[in-house]
């Protein structure tokens, strides 16, 4: 199946009452079924954030830790979308279902490719969506956030004001042209 927009549903969005039935309907205005979802960490990469400062894991460990956090965070907000199924890899996305993305599935796959992401805490589910979207060839990834970018603003200032990951301008450095990137502030 055809990806035409990534959308990356930050973790922390997580906390709202009405996640599910206002992401359903945000979902319904775009212009296009071939949707994928990628959930963000929020809470759960915390708590392996928290573990990491904690007991010493090292960005190795906590990288893979983060990403079965993004798991549960795949399944949890199935368990909130109406509609839904958590898939392992965008080209199981074909069912009429709106797919959700396991990132540890897929980055496990991704992960024996010369061109990987580095495995740092500079790296979160935002650059993990701009990868699947352009290995996806998605015309779109959209960014959905807790609050939105200012006017203005190129990527390395949203990283630097902690609106995007770090590494975020470096992983759509290699974007093509036809990709278009967004924040939409969800709350």
């Amino acid at each position: 199946m055809r990806i035409d927009v990534v959308v990356k549903v930050g973790g922390s969005l997580f906390d709202l009452p009405d996640l599910g039935t206002r992401l359903a309907d945000w979902l319904r205005g775009l212009k296009t079924p071939n949707v994928l979802l990628v959930p963000g960490g929020g809470r759960s990469a915390d708590l392996v954030r928290d573990w990491d400062r904690q007991l010493q894991l090292g960005e190795e460990t906590s990288h893979w830790l983060a990403l079965r956090a993004l798991t549960f965070n795949a399944h949890f907000l199935a368990s909130l979308l109406s509609g839904s199924r958590v898939i392992k890899n965008p080209d199981d996305s074909g069912s009429g279902l709106i797919p959700i993305l396991d990132m540890c599935a897929w980055a496990t796959m991704l992960d024996r490719l010369p061109d990987q992401l580095p495995h740092t805490w500079d790296v979160t589910s935002d650059s993990l969506a701009a990868q699947v979207a352009i290995l996806g060839k998605a015309s779109q990834l959209i960014l959905l956030k807790s609050v939105p970018l200012p006017e203005g603003i190129d990527w390395r200032e949203a990283a630097r004001q902690g609106i995007v990951d770090p590494f975020f301008p470096q992983a759509i450095s290699k974007a093509p042209a036809n990709l278009t990137i967004c924040v939409v502030s969800f709350r």
